[in-house]
């Protein structure tokens, strides 16, 4: 059995907290993986912010409901789904992503968590598990399915890394120069045709 791992933010929805930076008028919002890989040095800063700026959650879930998936993105996601089982790993939040995967057609997550106080006030976050992209993708092979995974940034390429196949899916120059083994697609067309690619390599 094959299975696909996809990252959602800049593979399947726009980066969240770049899209609601620029709604709300805060470009320090605008900073994520791609810039900071140390994650948790990255939410802290961005819960700081939101502090900051007295932004609740019911603010930032405004904005991500008016956002919808990147074009094309549930077309090639129904497509996908007819050959593999797919699975979004990711490090959003489901107090985010809920809307989000309404646009989606409901696909399985596996992401992290909000803690808020009773004034709305995002205040934590907690993670599922540390790494558990990559941890997800070992438990999966460590059950004999065949993964191929795809993400955009820093924190995906751990999961790249322990996939059977990793593809990055417009990254930023920066990572395509640091991880010079990975395929590199700029549309779902031709990472679907990488993602088939792949499988068939280890079919043969």
């Amino acid at each position: 059995m094959n299975i696909v791992c996809l990252d959602l933010e800049g593979v399947l929805v726009p980066e969240i907290w770049i899209t609601f930076s620029e709604r709300v008028g805060i470009p320090e919002l605008r900073r994520t993986t791609r810039d900071e890989p140390d994650y948790d040095k990255l939410m802290k800063y961005r819960l700081d912010l939101l502090e900051r700026h007295q932004i609740k959650l019911r603010d930032i879930q405004q904005v991500i409901d008016a956002m919808g998936p990147l074009p094309g993105a549930r077309e090639f996601l129904d497509a996908l789904r007819v050959d593999y089982q797919v699975i979004i790993l990711s490090d959003t939040f489901y107090e985010f992503a809920h809307p989000l995967m309404r646009h989606l057609a409901w696909p399985t997550l596996f992401c992290h968590s909000l803690l808020s106080s009773d004034d709305d006030r995002v205040i934590d976050y907690r993670l599922r598990m540390p790494e558990q992209k990559r941890e997800a993708v070992k438990r999966f092979r460590e059950m004999n399915f065949t993964v191929v995974a795809a993400g955009d940034s820093y924190n995906d390429t751990k999961m790249l890394a322990e996939a059977h196949a990793g593809i990055l899916f417009n990254p930023p120059e920066k990572v395509i120069r640091e991880f010079p083994q990975y395929p590199v697609s700029s549309n779902y067309a031709g990472l679907r045709e990488q993602i088939d690619q792949a499988f068939a390599r280890f079919a043969g």
